[in-house]
């Protein structure tokens, strides 16, 4: 395939990424213990098939460092120069000693890792992630682009109103810390990223952002129209917005799990109907899943690239070809058709096989 050469500005930043960012989480071996032969050709595909600066998302929750500590390594061995790649490093979480047989912080997650993790939101508590992160990634490589690391998980963990409230100014005091390393010059850009998208906005309203990520926010499957009421909102103000898990953590394109819980399928039915009727109608039309999923999330004004994650080497390629591809209108008309969107979730432009959200909601009969 032809190397993905396009690229689109990251808001106000004056950086340009591509509309792919490679996610990392397998590096940190999630849900499985992958051989570090493996994770050398998962990094060698991401140079291969898009041309740098590369962006790649990562965390320090990630195996607790493991895949910070992969990403410097492989890149080095690769022989990656600092300015070929953008590295994104969601922080909150800190590296320590494990003391048990297995990981505290996500038990069942994390395969084979030899540290444990703590959470660590706070303004010092943040420096002290960012400098662990440096550290861990080597001399070579420093994030440019900084977040704070499921800000909506960290206030859901909240007891009661004044426990929540407390949380909400730890979260503001690490942001100006970050924003103090942006201003130092040492990262270029500071952002959020959430599975709930309502704590994006709540934060924005009190806390300059960057650029947002949102993970099982705006999918086909479900697409409310105050999220997008709202993104509109990001766009006037110069925000750049990424859009992860797009496949609802997989589900939608025959995975087993949907937003990273196991589904039932007798007391979820109607999200196992929506899917076998999804994926009849991709079959119909000869449209991959996986096109029809990021084509969709990609559709809002805004939203600069999708962030996609694999553990196989060859889907690199299978995924950068998913983000350059599209879905032919006669499907999106379908789709519209059979329930499985809003009538007015997308309109048609003329250009062929582009969609546009417009007000979403999910739909299904």
């Amino acid at each position: 395939m032809q190397m993905l050469e396009k690229k689109h500005r990251l808001g106000n930043t004056g950086l340009q990424v591509p509309p792919i960012i490679f996610g990392t989480s397998c590096l940190g071996n999630l849900y499985q213990e992958l051989p570090y032969k493996t994770k050398l050709e998962i990094a060698g595909e991401w140079f291969k098939y898009v041309k740098p600066p590369v962006v790649l998302d990562t965390a320090g929750k990630y195996g607790a460092g493991l895949a910070l500590e992969m990403i410097g390594k492989t890149l080095r061995e690769l022989g990656v120069k600092p300015d070929e790649v953008i590295i994104s490093n969601k922080l909150g979480w800190r590296r320590i000693p494990l003391k048990g047989p297995e990981p505290t912080f996500e038990s069942g997650v994390w395969m084979g890792i030899e540290h444990d993790a703590e959470q660590n939101i706070s303004y010092e508590g943040i420096l002290q992630c960012w400098q662990q992160g440096c550290e861990l990634l080597g001399a070579d490589y420093r994030p440019g682009l900084v977040s704070v690391h499921d800000p909506d998980e960290y206030l859901a963990a909240a007891g009661e109103p004044a426990e929540r409230k407390k949380r909400l100014n730890q979260i503001v005091e690490a942001y100006k810390a970050l924003h103090e390393l942006k201003d130092a010059g040492e990262v270029q850009a500071v952002g959020i990223g959430s599975k709930d998208w309502k704590v994006i906005r709540e934060l924005a309203a009190d806390v300059e952002l960057d650029w947002v990520m949102f993970a099982c926010s705006l999918t086909v499957y479900t697409h409310p129209p105050e999220l997008v009421d709202f993104m509109e909102q990001l766009r006037q103000k110069g925000t750049a917005m990424i859009n992860s898990a797009v496949f609802n953590a997989g589900f939608l394109v025959g995975g087993p799990y949907f937003d990273y819980r196991l589904p039932d399928p007798e007391k979820d039915a109607q999200l196992f109907r929506w899917r076998r009727r999804f994926l009849d109608l991709c079959n119909n039309f000869s449209v991959s899943p996986a096109v029809a999923c990021i084509q969709f999330g990609m559709s809002a004004p805004g939203v600069v690239a999708v962030s996609l994650n694999s553990s196989r080497p060859q889907r690199v390629r299978e995924n950068t070809e998913s983000v350059q591809a599209e879905a032919p209108q006669q499907f999106w008309t379908a789709m519209k058709n059979e329930g499985l969107i809003a009538p007015d979730s997308i309109r048609m432009p003329d250009k062929p096989g582009r969609v546009c959200l417009q007000d979403c909601t999910h739909h299904s009969k």
